[in-house]
């Protein structure tokens, strides 16, 4: 109904508000005593009240419900904190990749993403391996262990870069109920367990790939130190010296001397340098980082970086370091041709930013080619000369290739000097593996390990 002024007008027997109808209702309802629900009095103030015919019930039941919702959306996420529990392994963790292998050879496995990993390897005589494995992609999946559901998801980062290696940012996150969450630490045991056992009673060969270290083929079983024959206590003198070494950090610390050493062994070819930094490395159960200093695109930077960022417990091999400068020259020799300066690899030995806690092996066949600078203490801190073979090698190795063999071994001695020049452990060794088990025939073929040329020291 209109009045004159053009407003609204309610008759008088209307309510004025809806506040008005259900304070009304309420009132009524306590006085008279009845009993009545809140289904009722909403019932009530719907039907009655004009406002929510208008619409302003159905905003206030939207509130409600929106309410509601918030509610329900809290309650749960509170329900998942109290109920649930994660474990996010990032890919710079070393026990990434061990969890990877673990989990593409469990065999309760839910995968549909999956991702290829390839072994290649290319043998000395030119053959190649190569071997295909399935890993976990990025995606979800979902595994049962010890009677637990565990959902696994691995993500990838399209924008974060690990700058060790240039490769996509990765995570990897397991979720399992509370009550389960000790599993992660036995799935985290279970994986360090089976990757160790593949490098177990072995030496890890590491070559430099860009910026980082990478595993050289499987993994090499130890070499014993009994099966390298040096001249009598060169052996025995480098083992004490490095052990010495490894047990006075604290001595190196209090006196302020960085804590590294540097080996130098120089000798002529096949006089057994390399095969001894085998057989220490397995004696140390250490692994070895072998780096070329004539790799494409090896600069100083880069030196340094992968002479900071070793593998735990290795070695540092640089073999022939003749062959990469010759008095502070790049020497040209074996295709030499990277971006490394002689500056560059002292700073690396023996700089500001060089590495501590590093043992570092050089060998060489021309110490004569060697600049001074290279061979002070703090770069190179002990040097021995590894020969051609002696009568004390000759003797031990024929020993030890034919067990008993007393009187041909003084025949096969007497041969060897007789020759009027020396040979190599490595041409000992060559000969008497054509003649397994037997000694007369490797006494017969001496003659053939005859050479005129000499090494000079």
């Amino acid at each position: 109904m209109n009045s004159g002024n053009g407003q609204s007008t309610l008759p008088p027997d209307a309510p004025t508000t809806g506040a008005d109808t259900i304070g009304n209702e309420l009132t009524s309802t306590l006085a008279s005593g009845e009993k009545g629900t809140i289904r009722s009095l909403i019932d009530s103030a719907m039907q009655n009240n004009p406002y929510f015919a208008a619409g302003g019930g159905l905003m206030l039941l939207g509130t409600g419900l929106a309410l509601a919702k918030s509610g329900m959306v809290k309650a749960s996420r509170l329900a998942y904190k109290q109920m649930i529990v994660d474990l996010e392994i990032q890919s710079r963790d070393k026990s990434y990749s061990w969890f990877l292998s673990w989990m593409s050879k469990h065999p309760q496995r839910i995968s549909k993403h999956l991702s290829v990993r390839t072994s290649y390897i290319q043998h000395d005589n030119g053959s190649v391996s190569t071997k295909f494995s399935l890993v976990p992609g990025p995606g979800n999946h979902w595994i049962r262990y010890k009677g637990a559901f565990i959902r696994i998801k691995r993500e990838r980062s399209a924008k974060m870069v690990d700058i060790s290696n240039g490769t996509p940012f990765e995570t990897v996150t397991l979720t399992t109920l509370y009550r389960d969450r000790h599993l992660f630490q036995d799935i985290l045991n279970e994986a360090k367990d089976i990757a160790l056992k593949t490098t177990a009673g072995k030496t890890v060969i590491y070559t430099s790939f860009g910026p980082e270290w990478r595993k050289f083929g499987q993994p090499k079983a130890k070499r014993l130190l009994p099966s390298v024959v040096l001249d009598k206590g060169i052996k025995e003198d480098i083992i004490e010296d490095v052990h010495d070494f490894m047990k006075n950090g604290k001595w190196y610390s209090d006196r302020g001397i960085p804590y590294r050493r540097g080996y130098l062994l120089y000798g002529p070819p096949g006089s057994g340098k390399t095969s001894f930094i085998q057989a220490l490395a397995g004696e140390l159960d250490y692994n070895i980082c072998i780096l070329n200093l004539s790799e494409n695109n090896l600069t100083d930077d880069r030196l340094n970086h992968l002479m900071n960022n070793m593998p735990e417990r290795s070695i540092l091999l640089l073999e022939d370091i003749d062959a990469a400068f010759n008095k502070r020259e790049q020497t040209g020799e074996q295709g030499f041709h990277s971006a490394v300066t002689f500056s560059g690899l002292l700073n690396a030995l023996d700089g500001v930013t060089s590495s501590e806690e590093t043992i570092t092996f050089m060998t060489t066949n021309h110490p004569e080619k060697l600049d001074k600078a290279i061979m002070r203490p703090g770069r190179i801190d002990y040097k021995v000369f590894i020969g051609n073979a002696t009568s004390y090698q000759i003797e031990k190795m024929f020993l030890k290739f034919y067990p008993g063999e007393v009187n041909n071994c003084k025949k096969f001695v007497e041969a060897v000097e007789s020759l009027g020049s020396s040979v190599s452990t490595a041409q000992l060794q060559g000969l008497f593996v054509m003649n397994k088990d037997d000694p007369e025939s490797a006494i017969k073929m001496v003659h053939t390990m005859k050479t005129n040329e000499e090494f000079v020291v």
